[in-house]
């Protein structure tokens, strides 16, 4: 019997990812520049992930010496390392079982850090109360959505479980949705107004579900990836309020929380505004918030490591949340990034200067990418980039011209896959398509990474320039 026919049909549904034809010629072209082979570029600058050192953001001092010192606690004994560095490792080492980051760990995490977690949140909602209980450490934040979909989603109801996601969203939770048997129920943020949502298209979305699927759930990313966008209190609140009248569990990505330079935006957290909202919705609305060590200033996407907050579950729910959890531990030194990421250093600390220094170097970076980003974007006639409030992606919009498109379609691609295929042979970058992310029938983007050192950036702007130009020229 062929192992293909036993395989669900719902893992043989999900489609392949547009990334992919990029990431091999990627390799392709690497391959030929280490043979000598003459191109215009020396080398391929990769801004197609939302990784921060891969695009060659340097990983933050206290964060690698801590990490360091508790893989390797001989360190300690010299004088290399800050007194602080020593005593967050030793305090770290003494949660881990036999003081070794090798050892197992309690399934929801370590019970200190889960404590760390708590407080960290509590600081940051002004004082709303957070208990460790309602919070589980995971292999990344798209791990502990996924297991959270698997407790809403029912692979054998009839009509299929529905979750409502925004367009654009990042394609990761649309191939959980797929493999997890769901149907992926749209509903489009308003590019012309800022990526703004509105209530109005929440219902329409909702209302296209109708004899279809049995929506249970209505996904959020603020900040917004791919798009940027920071949401209002009052446009969170609405959707908390949208949310309860209609019984859906509300799923919080804010895993870029700590990356807003909007000069009128503020993160707010769901969990924030639902309490803000009061008695009897902030007793009754079920929410589950993720965050990571992954994203944001710290950008240890390798450490895998993220946390979900739950509000408002069931216990009886709990319980099924607490063995699918059961299942697979985060490793030791993310759950110590991630103990560091909510607890940094602070002033009058030894580390404080330098991560002070690092941190502002950071912000101040990404601040200069996105003035300059916006500029250069829209000053071609064929871009338009809406303002830039948060997370660490840019997603212009490219007008393509009919030849490109009918020449991407003779070629199999879909157009803004054909763009990015040409800029990565013709100029050495590398974008990710807009039609990987969702967009409205018509239109086309790409998405890039903003979170790099300022010349990076410049000479990510100046390549994309010189190749825009010709090749408008050429499909015009």
């Amino acid at each position: 019997m062929s192992v293909l026919q036993e395989i669900s049909s719902d893992v043989r549904n999900m489609k392949q990812m547009e990334n992919f034809v990029l990431f091999r010629r990627t390799n392709e072209i690497k391959e030929e520049l280490r043979r000598g082979v003459r191109k215009s570029y020396r080398e391929v600058i990769d801004v197609s992930w939302g990784d921060p050192h891969r695009a060659g953001v340097k990983p933050l001092s206290f964060v690698r010496q801590v990490l360091a010192a508790c893989l390797y606690p001989e360190l300690m004994d010299g004088d290399k390392l800050m007194v602080d560095v020593k005593q967050r490792a030793q305090r770290l080492l003494g949660t881990c079982a036999g003081g070794s980051v090798g050892s197992y760990c309690a399934t929801a995490g370590i019970p200190q850090i889960l404590q760390s977690i708590s407080q960290y949140i509590m600081r940051r909602d002004g004082g709303v109360p957070c208990h460790p209980e309602n919070i589980y450490i995971s292999p990344g934040s798209q791990w502990a959505l996924t297991n959270i979909l698997k407790v809403l989603v029912n692979s054998e109801a009839s009509p299929r479980t529905g979750v409502l996601i925004p367009v654009p969203c990042h394609s990761t939770t649309i191939i959980s949705l797929t493999t997890l048997g769901a149907v992926a129920v749209p509903y489009y943020l308003r590019e012309e107004r800022g990526w703004a949502l509105e209530m109005e298209e929440l219902q329409r979305a909702l209302d296209s579900a109708k004899g279809v699927c049995n929506p249970v759930a209505l996904y959020m990313i603020n900040p917004g990836n791919p798009a940027g966008y920071v949401q209002s209190r009052k446009s969170i609140q609405e959707v908390i309020r949208f949310a309860a009248e209609k019984k859906l569990f509300l799923l919080a990505d804010e895993v870029y929380q700590d990356c807003v330079y909007g000069k009128e935006s503020e993160f707010v957290s769901y969990k924030r505004a639902l309490a803000e909202i009061g008695a009897p919705l902030s007793d009754s609305v079920e929410l589950a918030s993720f965050h990571t060590a992954s994203k944001g200033l710290m950008g240890e996407c390798g450490l895998r490591t993220g946390y979900v907050e739950l509000v408002n579950l069931d216990p009886a729910v709990m319980k099924h949340i607490n063995n699918l959890f059961s299942t697979n531990s985060c490793p030791i030194l993310g759950q110590i990034a991630l103990d560091v990421m909510v607890n940094p250093p602070q002033p009058g600390d030894p580390s404080y200067p330098l991560y002070l220094k690092e941190t502002q170097h950071i912000r101040a970076s990404l601040a200069q990418n996105v003035r300059r980003v916006e500029e250069v974007i829209n000053s071609f006639p064929d871009f338009s980039c809406q303002p830039l409030e948060g997370g660490a992606f840019a997603f212009p919009r490219v007008f393509l011209p009919p030849k490109a498109i009918e020449r991407a379609k003779e070629a199999g691609l879909q157009p803004d896959t054909f763009y990015c295929l040409r800029l990565l042979e013709e100029a050495g970058v590398l974008f990710s398509p807009g039609t990987e992310y969702g967009q409205k029938e018509g239109t086309y983007h790409i998405r890039f990474c903003i979170m790099t050192p300022t010349d990076t950036m410049e000479e990510i702007l100046r390549r994309l320039s010189a190749f825009h130009e010709q090749f408008m020229k050429e499909f015009s």
